[in-house]
């Protein structure tokens, strides 16, 4: 059993939706940029990290789900994933700022 499972959307739609979408606001760099620290670190048997389709969140993402807790959150650039992967993954305090707060 893992710790933490990481879910990384990385959902895909034409240009010019409403709704927008993780991958045209690089959650695929993201997604990498976890699996691989997670196997540098040596994470791998308590950290999961999982590329997974739509959210339903696209227009907040790049959206990123980490359970057990089930904190959402938008990451707005990658290489903010660090500090959650320091603080929240390494650290066990959730990163408040990149909660994702749906308006």
């Amino acid at each position: 059993m893992y710790k933490y499972h990481i879910f990384c959307c990385v959902n895909q739609r034409e240009p010019g939706n409403p709704k927008g979408c993780c991958q045209s606001k690089a959650s695929q760099t993201t997604l990498e940029f976890f699996k691989k620290t997670v196997h540098e670190r040596g994470l791998k048997k308590s950290v999961r990290v999982t590329e997974c389709g739509c959210l339903a969140a696209c227009q907040f993402g790049p959206s990123v789900v980490v359970y057990p807790e089930g904190i959402w959150y938008s990451i707005p650039k990658p290489e903010d994933a660090r500090e959650i992967l320091e603080k929240h993954i390494m650290g066990g305090e959730p990163v408040e700022k990149f909660f994702m707060k749906k308006e």
